[in-house]
């Protein structure tokens, strides 16, 4: 399968990636301090604007914002930098992340918030806190601590919202639907037309299901509308199913 279009364009990007074989890719505080370090460092010499960002135990979330076009320059020099450190400290030869970094791009900014929140409440999913603010290697505890380094300060958040407004707003968990747009995100895809992005056409949902005359036909018909953008919530509503029904599908 060919890769995906890199979006390098001006904007936003979710940036993720993964330890190889979902090994660890920070085995201490020292790892992680290390990581934001060299995030700081690229930040600075990129111009990239961080907004978000949580560091896992193998892997990472940042959300950027690139004033040149040149994000796969930057990426590829944090990810480089860090996995010789990584090497070097714990004695260890070969690849350290599991492929070349993924990233979307976010065509909607009415969605930045919502993919901050994902980002940021990623370690009370995995339960390693319980409360927002708690976990010392992501964004939001830097902004409620008040100790903002030099690449958080042109984060969204900073203009939008007060320290309690955020903790308010991170406490709330994402709903269900809140969820599946983020993860609509990461099947949006784009082209690039006269030198600005577009989304592709995406088909009414209608002609997805014209010809389907059995229930094989309109399962592969639904997986190919998700991943041509549409929600799970939207082919429920329009087939008439329950969206726990849909997502059987896909388990299935």
């Amino acid at each position: 399968m060919p890769r995906s279009l890199r979006i390098e364009s001006l904007g936003y990007h979710h940036v993720y990636n993964r330890g190889v074989a979902k090994g660890k890719v920070f085995e201490d505080e020292q790892d992680k301090a290390k990581f934001i370090e060299l995030m700081g460092n690229i930040a600075r010499e990129f111009k990239f604007n961080i907004h978000a960002f949580c560091l896992m135990e193998n892997h990472y979330h940042i959300l950027l914002e690139n004033k040149r076009e040149n994000l796969s320059a930057g990426m590829r020099q944090l990810n480089a930098q860090y996995a010789s450190y990584f090497n070097k400290r714990h004695d260890r030869v070969g690849h350290l992340w599991q492929d070349r970094f993924k990233s979307w791009y976010i065509f909607d900014k009415h969605h930045l918030f919502k993919l901050f929140k994902y980002i940021e409440t990623n370690p009370i999913h995995a339960k390693l806190i319980q409360n927002v603010g708690e976990y010392p290697y992501c964004a939001s505890y830097s902004i409620l601590k008040d100790a903002i380094p030099l690449f958080l300060e042109n984060s969204f958040v900073l203009r939008e919202y007060n320290p309690q407004e955020l903790f308010n707003a991170l406490s709330t968990p994402l709903n269900e639907t809140e969820l599946e747009h983020i993860e609509a995100l990461r099947h949006t895809k784009y082209k690039k037309k006269e030198g600005e992005i577009a989304l592709l056409h995406v088909k009414p949902l209608a002609e997805y299901f014209l010809h389907v005359t059995h229930k094989t036909a309109r399962n592969n018909a639904i997986k190919e509308a998700y991943h041509d953008g549409y929600t799970k919530s939207e082919i429920a509503r329009y087939l008439h199913l329950s969206p726990a029904g849909v997502c059987k599908i896909f388990k299935s």
